[in-house]
């Protein structure tokens, strides 16, 4: 068995175990652009643990959409990409604004598409833990609930890029987590108590 062969899901589980992948996929292919500057699929398979296939389609995909370019390169089959370099701070607040809206629109995507398809999924996975909370925080007790759950999350984050360590069944489950402080409604001008 290769490690094509465990990034690539059987009959039954091709649909709901790709399209849950794609948001996971996508991301990290941005993160590893952000980090390393330029990368050709090849690279980012070595780099990730998918398939070279997977990471063409979706830097095609990502380019499609604006958010990398192909870079000028001297033939040969390798097409090495980069993040696109469209606008004068491509560095600053307003290329992280973009990758975090590129990263919720996969993620709210990526959650439709379970809504409208989980009858199709296998019965062991045709439930999910969606839940919301407000609670009462400051910005110190906001920084340590983060922390718990990075930590919490900690063991399984290099199943990502370690396929062969993923136990029998594993699949990709989209982990979203945002904290965020909710501001008064400009009506109101007051918090909501």
């Amino acid at each position: 068995m290769t490690e094509d062969d465990v990034n690539t899901p059987d009959d039954q589980t091709a649909d709901t175990g790709e399209e849950l992948r794609e948001h996971e996929v996508r991301t990290a292919l941005l993160g590893l652009l952000a980090e390393v500057g330029t990368v050709t699929a090849t690279e980012a398979a070595s780099r990730l643990g998918y398939s070279s296939g997977l990471c063409s389609f979706h830097l095609r995909q990502l380019a499609r959409y604006g958010y990398i370019e192909e870079v000028p390169h001297r033939g040969g089959r390798a097409r090495p990409w980069r993040l696109r370099q469209h606008t004068p701070a491509a560095d600053g607040p307003m290329a992280e604004e973009q990758f975090g809206d590129l990263a919720r629109g996969l993620e709210d995507e990526s959650w439709q598409r379970w809504l409208t398809q989980r009858d199709e999924a296998p019965a062991e996975w045709r439930h999910d833990e969606a839940f919301s909370a407000v609670a009462y925080l400051t910005p110190e007790e906001m920084s340590r609930v983060a922390d718990v759950i990075r930590r919490a999350l900690a063991p399984y984050q290099d199943r990502e890029q370690r396929p062969l360590a993923r136990p029998d069944g594993a699949r990709p489950v989209a982990l979203i987590t945002r904290l965020f402080p909710l501001l008064p409604h400009a009506a109101d001008g007051v918090d909501q108590d």
